[in-house]
């Protein structure tokens, strides 16, 4: 069992910026991927960003990629997702979670779910 901790969301204004952390307790959080997802209101979850378990290797989805950083660090066992630039469209509660394996874009390869982090941009 992994457990996920989400924090650092909140209100902002178009052009902000926002540092989400995940802290992941535990004695295998080097070994997983992970993984930033967001889900707005009525809208189903996607995917935002995804980091392999050493850092290595990152990946986004286009319509953040050029604002928005996933990075980590293992000895602290967290995973961030700096976001900048953010617009009204990004509002939505962010979610991060791992897997034991390689880094994936879909939401159902992951085992471990945080509950969640509010981010509301306003226009």
């Amino acid at each position: 069992q992994v457990q996920l901790v989400e924090s650092g969301g909140g209100l902002v204004q178009a052009g902000d910026s926002l540092r989400l952390s995940c802290v992941a307790p535990g004695r295998t959080f080097s070994s997983y991927a992970m993984g930033w997802f967001r889900q707005a209101p009525g809208k189903e979850r996607e995917f935002v960003a995804a980091i392999s378990w050493s850092g290595g290797n990152s990946y986004y989805a286009d319509s953040v990629k050029g604002r928005f950083t996933i990075s980590r660090d293992n000895a602290k066992k967290t995973v961030y997702l700096q976001m900048n630039s953010l617009k009204p469209e990004d509002t939505a509660v962010y979610y991060c979670a791992a897997r034991p394996s390689v880094a994936s874009r879909g939401a159902g390869e992951y085992a471990y779910w945080g509950q969640g982090t509010q981010v509301t941009v306003s226009s």
